[in-house]
């Protein structure tokens, strides 16, 4: 690696960006022959990082910065290198070797590098690096991951109005890294505070998305082997939770949402359109996604077990429940329960209907006890008690006395035994009692 460097040194910096690509290419192909996963030390890191991120390798030397047009030809060489490269594998190791974070001074290069070459890549359609960056979002901190995804939403859903439409393309193009794309965007916006609520035209293009093809969200998890330990701190392999949080959270972080302030008041266009227009059109996408992600979980139980992890993996970590639920017992707390009902039960009843789907699926590994425990300082919502209470199950060979109604889960109160009418309205025709089936589970409640 030193003679490559020296040679390196004589050349102006897009040149040797270059040149330090077909070095390493040549390295990279000739290791991979011997080895299939050849290990990246630590000589190709470091010229990568003086000849592509001009990070010097003398303590004390100045950086060097390429100006804004040097570096629009650098992202084009990396964006031809990759499309060009006809091996998969090549390509890996060397957009690992590029953007992996090291925990030094040029990590900030790196991640700033990658964000324009991913957009530009967006842009241009080039499938190959986007399938590279799908992959570097599976195994990168996410810490990392939510920077990408910030660059992404500022270049297409903030910066050019429309520019969301190049975004929204991509879908077919590299179904991966929209399934990462959006791993990563949940993580990024939480809805914990009015910044991290996220833009309309980035939540109308997810929607769009996933509703078109729901199992766009699971590619990941289908097309991944499985650890016994999935790592920590890493982005999950569903954004399930993700969208969860943001279905659930929705009702009330919109609630909570202030309107804009111009010169200390509330401007006219904010005045007017607050809990109207821009925010309708959010509640409907809410809708939507939510009916998404229960069709989605429905066919959780068919994969899993095809995986043989039914009952032994669970998507949606019941310890990534408890700050979800937490965050609404907060919020319901925060706004006026008075001026906040409707939204509190639309909420409450979205969290049931995720909780029910998600265990029967066997997405969410969790007893109803832990449930109860759970969700024993939420707020009052039927739909979120049956849940947590669970169907009693009746024996079939006991007979039912006339009249009576066998209670699903609590005896209803401040109502007596009331006996059947022997000979009630005799003119009428007898109409014939339902017959109560044990083991049928009860259908949910429409969703708002």
């Amino acid at each position: 690696m030193s003679d490559i460097r020296h040679s390196l040194l004589r050349r102006d910096a897009l040149s040797a960006a270059k040149e330090v690509l077909y070095h390493l290419d040549i390295y990279f192909s000739s290791q991979l022959q011997s080895a299939p996963l050849p290990i990246v030390d630590k000589g190709p890191v470091e010229l990568l990082e003086e000849f592509v991120f001009q990070v010097p390798k003398e303590r004390g030397a100045q950086p060097k910065r390429l100006n804004s047009l040097q570096e629009l030809q650098l992202l084009e060489i990396m964006c031809s290198y990759f499309q060009e490269q006809s091996k998969d594998s090549v390509r890996q190791i060397i957009f690992s070797s590029l953007f992996s974070p090291q925990g030094n001074k040029a990590d900030d290069s790196r991640m700033s590098l990658l964000g324009k070459l991913v957009s530009m890549a967006v842009a241009v359609c080039r499938i190959p690096v986007l399938e590279c960056a799908a992959s570097w979002l599976q195994r990168t901190p996410v810490v990392y991951c939510v920077r990408l995804a910030r660059a992404l939403v500022d270049d297409y859903c903030c910066l050019v109005p429309g520019s969301v439409q190049t975004l929204k393309q991509i879908f077919s193009a590299s179904p991966r890294f929209c399934c990462q794309f959006i791993t990563s965007v949940t993580a990024l916006y939480d809805l914990s505070s009015d910044d991290l609520i996220p833009p309309l035209d980035l939540l109308e293009m997810i929607v769009g998305w996933i509703f078109e093809d729901p199992r766009l969200i699971l590619i990941t998890f289908l097309n991944t082997p499985i650890a016994a330990n999935l790592p920590i701190g890493f982005l999950e392999l569903t954004p399930l939770i993700g969208l969860i949080r943001w279905c659930v959270k929705a009702p009330l972080a919109y609630k909570r949402k202030k309107p804009c302030l111009s010169n200390g008041h509330i401007g006219h266009k904010a005045a007017k359109d607050s809990g109207t227009g821009t925010d309708r059109d959010s509640h409907l996408l809410y809708s939507k996604l939510h009916l998404s992600v229960l069709q989605v979980l429905m066919t959780l139980q068919l994969h899993l077990t095809e995986k043989n992890l039914y009952g032994r993996l669970g998507l949606i970590l019941f310890d990534h429940m408890v700050p979800l639920v937490e965050e609404i017992n907060r919020l319901a707390d925060e706004l006026n329960p008075l001026n906040a009902s409707q939204e509190i039960e639309l909420a409450l009843d979205r969290l049931a209907q995720a909780l029910q789907v998600a265990m029967a699926s066997g997405a969410l590994l969790c007893t109803r006890d832990d449930l109860r425990t759970l969700c024993s300082r939420l707020p009052h919502n039927n739909l979120l008690q049956l849940v947590i209470s669970g169907p009693v199950q009746q024996s079939p060979h006991t007979a039912l006395p006339p009249g009576f109604y066998p209670h699903i889960h609590t005896p209803p109160l401040a109502y007596g035994a009331v006996p059947a009418h022997p000979a009630a309205h005799p003119a009428l025709p007898t109409h014939p009692g339902h017959t109560f089936i044990s083991g049928v589970t009860f259908p949910f409640r429409p969703i708002r």
